[in-house]
């Protein structure tokens, strides 16, 4: 039996598909390292989302005060 040697158009496809892919995953990684290296991305090297927590116990919320002065009394008889 003659095995064909040459490679299929859907070989040659995906071959191209796996070209365009790395490239894609080459410029992705490129474009991220570019953005971690240039400055003034954080103001004073604070990050944005934890820049107004301060240290220690954090203030009550809404939530947790407002039955916190409510006390049940249970009488007895």
């Amino acid at each position: 039996m003659a095995q064909n040697a040459r490679p299929t158009a859907a070989k040659r496809e995906r071959e191209k598909n796996l070209a365009e892919r790395r490239k894609q995953k080459e410029a992705r990684r490129r474009l991220s390292k570019e953005r971690k290296d240039m400055p003034g991305g954080r103001m004073d090297g604070l990050d944005p989302d934890i820049a107004h927590i301060r240290p220690g116990p954090q203030p009550l919320a809404d939530w947790q005060i407002d039955g916190e002065g409510e006390e049940e009394v249970v009488e007895e008889e």
